[in-house]
């Protein structure tokens, strides 16, 4: 029984049609994530770490190559099929929260699972207890209007984890927070890694977000160049570690 969550070979992408000018996005890409591990991904803007983000979260679809997640071929997916699989596998953390303005948080939070036709009496307990690992059982009643930066991010979190993915995307989701709530968010991406054992991909360009993580893959014109590893040292000897590579890596 193999370890890996996630499960990408050479991954192509190509953009144009016909006799357009072709753009490729993504070039021979290969890695894995295995469960329960933290990886980063880290790139300068154009470097093809949001397409790869938009492949393996099944919002778009590669030109060549093969991406597997919890031994799913993504690529064989069909419409509805791909809406189940997302629904089921993927949580997802955006950097604008994507939170719907007219539910409650407690209801934001419930949204997959609702659109999954979980009872409704199913629900509450669900909701109450990922609510409870984040800490803001408090705010369950309020609307997104009434809530700060920080904890809109933790209700996205929560609606990202209520149904129990296999692997949460992050998608920056620091870029829309203070310095306090972004260390906050962070801390409890790693507490549920370590304690929940939540698999978790982080696109970010952010040292400080990416010294979260357990190993960090660098992404430059749409090729992996080198990856780091955080291996027994501290955040802050990997952070500094990042910091020193992040020219090399991504200039």
């Amino acid at each position: 029984m193999t370890n890996e969550v996630v499960t990408v070979q050479h991954l192509v992408k190509t953009y144009g049609k016909g006799n357009e000018k072709k753009f490729t996005a993504l070039k021979d890409i290969d890695f894995t994530v295995e469960n329960g591990e933290f990886v980063g991904i880290m790139g300068a803007s154009g470097s093809g770490k949001t397409t790869l983000l938009n492949i393996l979260s099944t919002l778009d679809k590669p030109t060549s190559g093969e991406v597997r997640i919890n031994q799913q071929d993504l690529t064989q997916l069909k419409g509805n099929q791909m809406a189940d699989f997302r629904g089921h596998e993927i949580g997802f953390i955006f950097q604008d929260f994507n939170l719907l303005e007219n539910l409650t948080a407690a209801e934001n939070i419930a949204l997959p699972l609702s659109l999954q036709g979980v009872a409704p009496k199913q629900i509450q307990p669900l909701v109450m207890k990922i609510a409870k690992r984040l800490s803001i059982e408090s705010v369950l009643d309020h609307y997104p209007t009434e809530l700060s930066g920080g904890q809109k991010q933790r209700v996205a979190a929560a609606r990202a984890l209520v149904h129990q993915p296999t692997i949460l995307f992050g998608d920056e989701p620091t870029g829309a927070l203070d310095s306090n709530s972004a260390r906050e968010l962070l801390e409890t991406m790693s507490s549920l890694n370590r304690n929940d054992q939540v698999s978790i991909l982080l696109v970010t360009h952010d040292p400080f977000s990416a010294s979260y993580c357990q190993r960090i893959l660098f992404i430059k014109d749409g090729e992996i160049g080198s990856e780091l590893r955080r291996g027994e040292r501290d955040r802050a000897a990997f952070y500094q570690e990042i910091l020193d590579n992040l020219g090399t890596f991504t200039e």
